[in-house]
């Protein structure tokens, strides 16, 4: 941790995405770039004191828009509840400012990286497969579907990989969400990223939740 206190955020970045050479720190390169700055920004966090974020709105009520109307739940997980196919947010918050966290909600296609959009695999037969990548290196590629099926594919076998220039977040959600949910939504997952165990960590009801 001394070593990393004295490396700026960038050198650390790349430490992360290339490895060291000759060490036993490998390549991290299915990662996307927010995701290594989320775990440059996590291991910052571990270099000082936890500082505590005031809430702009109501977490139980946000809490019922990630589990219901805003759909959050049909694609990301967060604090052990929600879908797969999607990043797992119950530590987003921790390495993200609340004005970062409502970019990402309301222009989600702003510095979109490849690995966050859904990819079409052509195989060298014809075969089309849809889904987010999980890994690649220099011989092989892996998928996962969107109904959770995962597919391993050698490149020798693959004639294209075709990446969606969209992210898989709705565009919207400026419009459909008002200024108070976008705030009780963002309140949630800073409530889940500050709990001691986010995984399992519940916000408490006032009373039954939406639906789904």
């Amino acid at each position: 941790m001394g070593r990393a206190q004295r490396l700026s955020d960038v050198e650390i970045f790349g430490i992360i995405q290339h490895g060291i050479t000759g060490t036993g720190m490998p390549s991290f390169h299915s990662l996307a770039d927010s995701e290594i700055k989320s775990v440059v920004a996590y291991l910052r966090t571990l270099q000082g004191a936890k500082q505590t974020v005031s809430l702009p709105g109501d977490a139980r009520r946000g809490k019922a828009l990630f589990l219901g109307k805003a759909g959050c739940s049909s694609c990301h997980m967060a604090a052990g509840q929600g879908g797969f196919i999607a990043s797992d947010l119950s530590g987003y918050a921790r390495t993200h400012s609340v004005e970062e966290t409502r970019s990402a909600i309301t222009s989600p296609n702003a510095n979109v990286d490849r690995l966050a959009r859904t990819a079409t695999v052509t195989t060298l037969g014809g075969e089309k497969y849809v889904g987010r990548v999980r890994n690649e290196d220099n011989f092989s590629f892996q998928m996962q579907d969107m109904d959770g099926a995962f597919h391993f594919f050698s490149k020798s076998d693959i004639q294209e990989v075709e990446y969606s220039s969209q992210s898989l977040m709705p565009a919207n959600y400026g419009s459909i969400l008002a200024v108070g949910e976008l705030n009780d939504l963002i309140s949630y997952l800073i409530s889940v990223a500050s709990s001691r165990d986010p995984e399992t960590s519940k916000v408490p009801d006032d009373g039954p939740e939406e639906e789904q």
